[in-house]
C-alpha cells in the first residue's frame, strides 16, 4: 500500500513538473510573438488625403538623428517627407554650425531645400489645407550667411522667402530681417 502511495506521489510530481514546463514554454512563446508583432508593426501616415505606409525618409526625419537623415537624402519619397527631411537636416546642422562639417552640410542642404521649394510648396499647401507651415530653412540659412558676412546672399534668401509668402515667426518678418542685415553691411 505504501508503494502505491509513493508511486502516486512520484507521478503527481512528474505531472506537475511537465505542466509547469509547458506553461513556461507557452509564456515564452507568447512573449516572443508579442515582440515579433511589435517589431513588425507598421507606421502609417496621411499623405495627399490617403493613409500610406511610412517610408525610410519619414522614419529618418522623425528620428531627429542627423546621421539617419543624411543617409536618407538620396531616398525617393513624397514631397512632404522630403521637405521635412531637408528642414530637419538644416535644423540639426544649424545647432552645431561652428563645426566645419555641419556648416558645409547646412549650406548645401539649405541651398538644395530652397531650390526644391517651388516644387514642394504646392504639395505642402495642399497637405496643410492651404496654410504654409513655418519653413525654418530660410531664416536659419539667412542667419548663417549673415554670420559669414555674405549679406547680399542672405538678403536674396529672405526675398525668396517673401516671394513664397513665408513668415519667420518674428514680429517684423523677413522684411525686418532684411533691414537688420542691411544695418550690418559695411558702408
Amino acid at each position: 500500500m505504501k508503494w502505491i502511495i509513493l508511486v502516486a506521489i512520484i507521478l503527481a510530481v512528474i505531472w506537475l513538473s511537465k505542466r509547469s514546463k509547458s506553461a513556461s514554454v507557452n509564456q515564452n512563446q507568447q512573449k516572443k510573438n508579442q515582440e515579433k508583432s511589435v517589431s513588425e508593426s507598421k507606421t502609417y501616415v496621411t499623405r495627399q488625403g490617403q493613409s500610406v505606409e511610412a517610408d525610410d525618409v519619414f522614419h529618418a526625419w522623425t528620428s531627429g538623428s542627423l546621421s539617419k537623415m543624411v543617409d536618407a537624402l538620396e531616398s525617393k519619397t513624397n514631397l512632404i517627407d522630403r521637405h521635412f527631411l531637408l528642414m530637419g537636416i538644416v535644423d540639426q546642422a544649424y545647432k552645431n554650425r561652428s563645426v566645419n562639417e555641419n556648416a558645409a552640410l547646412l549650406q548645401s542642404v539649405s541651398e538644395m531645400h530652397i531650390a526644391e521649394f517651388p516644387t514642394i510648396k504646392p504639395a505642402l499647401e495642399k497637405e496643410m489645407d492651404g496654410i504654409l507651415p513655418r519653413v525654418t530653412t530660410f531664416q536659419k540659412y539667412a542667419t548663417f550667411l549673415t554670420e559669414k558676412a555674405e549679406y547680399e546672399k542672405a538678403i536674396e534668401v529672405c526675398e525668396q522667402a517673401i516671394a513664397h509668402g513665408l513668415h519667420d515667426g518674428t514680429k517684423s518678418g523677413f522684411e525686418g530681417r532684411i533691414e537688420r542685415i542691411k544695418k550690418k553691411m559695411p558702408v
